[in-house]
């Protein structure tokens, strides 16, 4: 079988997450969710892949398959156990040699591409690309430039050896899969990415788990919620970036200005301490009652994706207040269960909310303007309906099958020898 036309292996590497673990706890976020979703449509689309996470124990074997085509392969880098994210560059020559050993090892045919994500699996992808000859890909999903543009109180800014770290991937990598132009110009503008080799794939929505459904009333019913209550549900790890004490005092704003509301009002808050949130867990609940809000606010843990479905239906809106985005899955997963969506216009929110049409994109994170459009909806059942039905139609065109489409055309046009600078 010649090279043009046998199935592509795929080396995919994330180090500091595994493809195993729960979205929206610890580190695990939208990047896990995006890594399995594009390695099961590439492998429906004939390639096949393997993601090389770092083994953490946790009573897993060596090789887990994952989905048909697709298998999850532990490196051993460092302690069997969790270990803080500030620790891992520290290890990333470990889980290198670990990584080139235990593919030698196995003696199977070699990778056609490596698409490294997130910059700790950069540098790894700079290795491991040099080594086989193959072509890198990289998709950075957050940048710490943009992060630190965009701290809030009291959050400590990335650290200068990631900043490096990113524009070394950035002068390595064959070809950059940026989520949004937004995103892409922020590689070229702030990392000096070359144009020729940056691309935008945007993420795609799982339109076999998030969908319309039953409706919100059988979501509610099975949720145990009222059904004449107003749901402002936020969905996602429970740290400063995603600033969640903004709808929190979002709610205490709306509160005051209409107290009639208290009665039928339910803010759950989905998702597990992550990131500087872990600092101080105690915050959250010390905010609450701070504000007032305790007997409208329901914290709960992170869950499985369907289930997550059914809370999206269940809401009258997902309240996404983000101080940076790469692309903000939750938004998407949320418009394809007929949810509006309240964001911050950042990132690529912008992108996968369109404004006025399926929710709404607030400039900047002053609760007032939250609570304002929340007061709006709360009062207007149909614009809520009319936003989800606009919002199911939006993100009908966006499934991961031509996500991944468009990854293996980036792979494809790679194949072979790695481009030279």
């Amino acid at each position: 079988m010649s090279l043009a036309t046998r199935p592509l292996r795929v080396a995919m590497l994330t180090v500091h997450t595994s493809p195993l673990h729960q979205p929206g706890t610890g580190d695990a976020g939208g990047m896990n969710v995006y890594m399995v979703a594009l390695s099961r449509c590439l492998a429906e689309l004939g390639a096949s892949v393997d993601l090389f996470t770092r083994c953490r124990g946790e009573g897993r074997p060596p090789v887990v398959p994952l989905a048909p085509g697709v298998r999850v392969r532990h490196i051993q880098a460092g302690p069997r156990g969790p270990l803080p994210k500030e620790e891992l560059p520290s290890r990333l020559t470990e889980f290198s040699v670990s990584l080139l050993r235990d593919v030698c090892r196995d003696g199977e045919r070699p990778y056609d591409v490596v698409h490294s994500h997130y910059w700790l699996s950069g540098q790894v992808g700079r290795v491991a690309a040099r080594h086989w000859g193959v072509p890198l890909v990289h998709t950075m999903h957050t940048l710490a430039r943009v992060k630190n543009g965009a701290l809030a109180d009291g959050d400590r800014p990335e650290p200068a050896h990631r900043v490096g770290g990113e524009h070394r991937v950035v002068r390595a990598a064959d070809r950059l899969i940026a989520n949004t132009e937004a995103e892409a110009e922020a590689l070229r503008g702030l990392y000096g990415a070359a144009p020729r080799r940056t691309e935008v794939v945007r993420p795609g929505v799982d339109l076999r788990t998030f969908g319309p459904g039953p409706g919100r009333e059988a979501a509610r019913v099975r949720l145990g919620l009222p059904a004449g209550a107003f749901v402002p549900l936020f969905a996602g790890r429970i740290q400063p970036l995603k600033a969640p004490e903004v709808l929190l005092e979002a709610v205490a704003e709306l509160l005051a200005v209409d107290p009639g509301l208290r009665h039928r009002l339910v803010v759950p808050v989905i998702g597990g301490l992550s990131g500087n949130g872990t600092a101080r867990p105690e915050r959250w609940y010390k905010l609450c009652a701070r504000l007032g809000i305790l007997d409208v606010v329901r914290f709960e843990p992170a869950v499985p994706q369907d289930l997550l479905a059914l809370w999206y239906r269940a809401a009258d809106v997902v309240v996404m207040p983000s101080r940076s985005e790469s692309f903000g899955l939750v938004a998407l997963e949320a418009q394809a269960c007929g949810t509006p969506v309240l964001a911050a216009a950042v990132g690529g929110l912008a992108t996968a909310v369109r404004d006025n049409v399926t929710g709404f994109l607030v400039q900047g994170h002053d609760p007032r303007d939250y609570a304002a459009r929340l007061r709006l909806l709360a009062g207007d059942p149909e614009l809520i309906r009319t936003m989800g039905v606009a919002g199911t139609r939006h993100a009908a065109r966006l499934s991961w099958r031509v996500t991944a489409q468009r990854t293996l055309e980036v792979y494809r046009a790679l194949r072979g020898a790695p481009e030279t600078p």
